[in-house]
């Protein structure tokens, strides 16, 4: 531990294994990886729903038959299978160990990968050679292997290179494909049924003691500095203000940016307004932010709730001022 200005002792938080899928920055820089992925992924989605037309109902309820109902369930099936999941993932971790986590990750980021990049290569070749449409069945089987190739390097990369830069171009690049593609598949209700249940489910994984989120992380975590106090003697001494925790550098989850990315994309193509994203964008980078300054008397914290909650309001207010006052 080093000694802060203010007089309190800082806390260096506990090692996290470089194959987890987080975005390590510094404090400073922390807006940057959020930037990119909601220019990127909203490009993606503006491309492929409003130029190519690619423009499918997603979920396993129509809205265009059910309404806000069919939104609702969708979101609600979403949440949880994301729930169940994380206990199972838990528990095989329980029986066979942290390093299983590697497979399923490689397989998921493989999976995900491959078809995402694959997808979205199809819609720029469709753009591109529109009035060659032979041209375009002519570079589709080279899409296909170009994918491939490009998901199997890129996964050797990032299991077996050291380097944060190839890590963190990895996290970046599939949460930005996660969160175009369900910005594209999902309409506007099932979109905030999952982002209003998805941050509650990281509110109770995250916070409560026995929280999937939180046994992953007391699992794979390591002091960085030796610390000798217990967790009930450092915690009474951040809540007394002797101690706070070091927050020069960070990691950004690779959901929290799945789930950005998604909310702004949808925020474009639902109301074809590029300011009510920007506006959007905003809200869950002062989100970001406040979560971040919470980081100081926290381990870890919930990354979505704030920056989702305070995005969802930002687009709702905003598309209804622009399309009252300036359409």
């Amino acid at each position: 531990m080093v000694e802060s200005p203010e007089n309190k002792e800082i806390v260096k938080k506990d090692f996290i294994p470089h194959f987890f899928p987080t975005y390590r920055i510094t404090r400073k820089l922390y807006p940057l990886p959020i930037i990119l992925v909601v220019i990127i992924a909203g490009i993606l989605a503006y491309l492929t729903y409003v130029e190519a037309g690619f423009q499918i109902d997603g979920g396993y309820f129509s809205e265009s038959e059910m309404g806000a109902l069919g939104g609702l369930l969708n979101g609600l099936i979403y949440t949880a299978l994301a729930v169940i999941s994380a206990f199972v993932i838990i528990y095989i971790i329980k029986k066979k160990g942290i390093g299983v986590l590697m497979y399923i990750f490689g397989f998921s980021f493989a999976l995900i990968g491959f078809f995402q990049t694959w997808f979205f290569g199809q819609i720029v070749l469709y753009l591109l050679f529109l009035r060659l449409p032979h041209l375009f069945y002519l570079f589709y089987y080279e899409l296909i292997i170009l994918s491939a190739v490009f998901t199997i390097l890129m996964m050797y990369q990032y299991f077996t290179s050291k380097s944060i830069k190839t890590k963190n171009f990895v996290v970046l690049y599939i949460g930005l494909l996660i969160g175009a593609s369900m910005g594209v598949l999902m309409p506007l209700w099932t979109t905030l049924a999952i982002l209003v249940g998805i941050s509650c489910w990281d509110i109770f994984a995250v916070l409560y003691k026995h929280g999937p989120i939180k046994v992953l992380i007391d699992i794979a975590s390591t002091p960085e500095d030796g610390n000798v106090l217990s967790d009930v003697e450092l915690q009474q001494k951040i809540e007394n203000g002797e101690y706070e925790y070091d927050t020069s550098k960070l990691e950004i989850g690779i959901g929290d940016l799945a789930f950005y990315s998604m909310l702004t994309s949808s925020a474009l193509i639902q109301t074809n307004n590029i300011f009510v994203m920007i506006l959007t964008a905003i809200a869950i980078l002062v989100g970001t932010g406040i979560t971040i300054s919470g980081l100081k008397r926290n381990k870890i914290l919930p990354g979505l709730p704030i920056s989702i909650f305070l995005g969802i309001g930002t687009m709702i207010l905003s598309w209804y001022l622009i399309s009252t006052f300036f359409v």
